[in-house]
């Protein structure tokens, strides 16, 4: 079971690896950059390099950088959308130091625009981004669907990923809290809602978990983490999550709302339960 939590990035890349380790991690995410901001420290090469020795040497799973919040990849204003852009070129040139490391992004919202409008704009960033040198897969988020969200259904995750050319440099990430509460029940029905996933996407997409559970009941479009075992998913669920033949052999990322002491907690509790 691979398994790790979400780590601040102020302290480096190497930095990062050590925390993980000291946590029982074997994997990790984190942020590009400030995730409400978007401004980014001049990227140290000797560190990077520090951090993929000790990756290696200790059998990680990829890492997963996040996106910042901010970019709006389908917002309605043509300079968001150029910012999105640059932004995501500019982590893509960062990332490519890491072999095998994941990237993952919020598809963004409509804003009234409509899902349709939404998704061609999404696409077209991702084809004007994806080169076919790149070493970094760039994951699609599964969404709740507060607001004006695009990818709260597999099927707009389809929809995008029907447009991108270098499809082999996509996959989707989906989010135990964003499904639930997108209205997809992983508690009761989780093999039903992996065979739909199956057919509309395909588990060759699924690339990483967002193990989190929730504070609001399914279907409720919130998108409020909540501890393990503390929400409406249940450890009982999440446990089978992690158990799952599909999934068991994917990287899973804790985005719970804790410090280092509960993830290392969550982290400890989760390879208990893994058969």
């Amino acid at each position: 079971m691979h398994i790790g939590c979400h780590l601040s990035s102020s302290d480096g890349f190497f930095a990062m690896g050590q925390t993980a380790l000291s946590i029982g991690a074997d994997t990790f995410q984190f942020f590009t950059r400030n995730p409400r901001g978007g401004a980014a420290k001049p990227f140290d090469k000797a560190d990077a390099s520090k951090l993929v020795a000790l990756l290696e040497a200790n059998n990680f799973a990829p890492i997963l950088a996040h996106a910042p919040y901010t970019l709006n990849a389908c917002a309605a204003d043509e300079g968001l959308r150029q910012y999105a852009l640059d932004v995501m070129k500019d982590d893509m040139a960062r990332m490519d130091h890491f072999p095998g490391a994941m990237y993952n992004f919020h598809p963004g919202s409509h804003v009234k625009q409509g899902v349709d409008v939404g998704i061609d704009y999404i696409s077209s960033m991702l084809n004007q981004l994806l080169k076919p040198e790149q070493k970094t897969t760039v994951l699609l988020e599964t969404m709740a669907g507060k607001g004006s969200e695009v990818g709260r259904t597999f099927e707009e995750l389809r929809a995008i990923l029907d447009r991108v050319e270098l499809s082999d440099k996509m996959g989707v990430c989906m989010d135990t809290c964003h499904v639930f509460d997108g209205g997809y029940d992983i508690v009761n029905h989780l093999d039903d809602v992996l065979e739909q996933f199956d057919k509309v996407v395909g588990l060759n997409k699924l690339k990483a978990i967002h193990l989190n559970d929730s504070k609001n009941p399914m279907g409720s479009h919130k998108d409020r983490h909540e501890v393990i075992g503390g929400g409406f998913i249940g450890l009982e669920a999440l446990v089978g999550v992690v158990n799952h033949p599909a999934l068991k052999n994917l990287p899973f990322y804790l985005e719970t709302p804790n410090e280092l002491p509960g993830y290392a907690a969550e982290i400890k509790l989760m390879r208990s339960k893994a058969v």
